[in-house]
């Protein structure tokens, strides 16, 4: 059988990112910038206050109690120039342009509130409430790099530095099939030998919650004819494909019947558990990489998370590869077949323990539904004692 590490090195080497496409602002969340992003300006771009409270000359409130004449008001986006002489007081919003002469703001809080004069209660040091220009960015910094996902913050900055567009990897749009002609739709009537679809739920959401855009098709019968029907619509607008099920040994395996003649999809026995059969490869002029994964509902999320997590990683230009582990120590004791990596539900705790979930096989979904981990035994590895520090991948 073929290792789990040698599975998704085949895969990163196949996988390329997006190219990248000039988005508007509206457009960059969940991106990967491509290029770097500088401020043209300072930010702030002027001495600014931080508080609503009086501009004042720190030297005229040094004996406090004082009383200070209110001369002016300046709210936030003023554009008139202001300046307050000795032993005088300008009323100053959040965010408003610092008046000329004022060197320190004195705290609404701190003050009688009076807007003709103003008591003011306490002492502030020179600077006091101040935003000076520059302080966050000088002009000509990066404030971004290549490579960068773009979240709410990270948007945030490309708009506080004036782009209204970027240069940028999008999302890569997904499209989920499942096969199987057991499979009914969930508030459908289920038949004798019939289940409802869950994995093109599960597998669509698990590529939304990787920053890709994911597209669930439904699901297909044991039809080979009518899957390739399905992946041909679906080509044009796809930069990947996940299919779950047919990708067995029995009979009835429309996805093997229907992609091996093509041969650029293989099919292979991975050595781990759940998730041994799988299949990878392109489709089409353009090469769209498609994951054939197996039709148990644990096994073809654990191998989204190994193997095509990762793949769509790299395709958003991020670096690519296994899931990160933390080392947790199991509250019970494990078994895991020779020759084979598993990995079983648990529950990790905050106290560094993990827990084994009851129900380890590859269909109990709730099982699944329950756990917040996967830990991890080796190939070499057959029975772990409770107690023991153990691997854990984080869901």
């Amino acid at each position: 059988m073929k290792s789990v590490d040698a599975h998704l090195a085949e895969i990163l080497a196949t996988v390329r990112p997006l190219a990248p496409l000039e988005l508007e602002l509206e457009q960059t969340l969940g991106t990967t910038l491509a290029e770097a992003v500088s401020s043209p300006v300072p930010l702030p771009p002027f001495d600014n206050s931080a508080m609503d409270g009086y501009a004042v000359r720190a030297e005229d409130i040094t004996d406090v109690p004082v009383t200070l004449p209110v001369i002016d008001d300046v709210a936030a986006g003023s554009e008139e120039l202001r300046a307050v002489g000795a032993g005088h007081a300008v009323r100053i919003m959040t965010g408003a342009p610092m008046p000329a002469g004022a060197d320190t703001v004195v705290p609404v809080e701190w003050t009688d509130g009076g807007t003709i004069t103003v008591r003011i209660d306490r002492r502030a040091e020179v600077g006091n409430a101040i935003r000076r220009a520059g302080e966050d960015v000088q002009a000509g910094d990066v404030v971004l790099e290549p490579g960068t996902a773009i979240g709410a913050a990270q948007l945030g900055i490309i708009a506080g530095v004036g782009r209204r567009r970027v240069l940028a990897r999008p999302r890569p749009r997904v499209v989920v099939i499942s096969t199987g002609s057991e499979l009914v739709e969930p508030g459908g009537t289920l038949a004798r030998g019939q289940i409802w679809d869950s994995n093109s739920y599960t597998l669509t959401a698990a590529v939304r919650e990787a920053g890709a855009e994911g597209f669930r098709a439904g699901s297909v019968g044991d039809d080979p004819k009518v899957l390739l029907d399905r992946l041909d619509t679906h080509l044009v607008r796809a930069d990947a494909i996940i299919t779950s099920g047919g990708v067995s040994m029995g009979a009835y395996e429309p996805v093997k019947e229907a992609l091996s003649p093509l041969g650029t999809v293989r099919f292979e026995k991975v050595a781990m558990q759940p998730g041994m059969p799988q299949g990878f490869g392109v489709l089409g002029e353009d090469q769209v990489p498609i994951f054939t994964l197996p039709g148990n509902p644990v096994s073809s999320f654990v191998s989204f998370m190994l193997f095509v997590r990762p793949a769509l990683d790299r395709m958003r230009g991020l670096p690519g590869g296994m899931p990160e582990t933390v080392t947790a120590y199991v509250t019970g004791p494990l078994r895991s077949p020779s020759g084979r990596r598993s990995f079983l539900r648990g529950r990790l705790a905050a106290d560094g323990t993990v827990a084994p979930l009851h129900g380890q096989g590859s269909h109990q979904l709730a099982a699944l539904a329950s756990a917040n981990a996967l830990i991890v035994v080796p190939e070499d590895v057959t029975e772990v004692a409770g107690g023991t520090a153990v691997e854990v991948i984080r869901l």
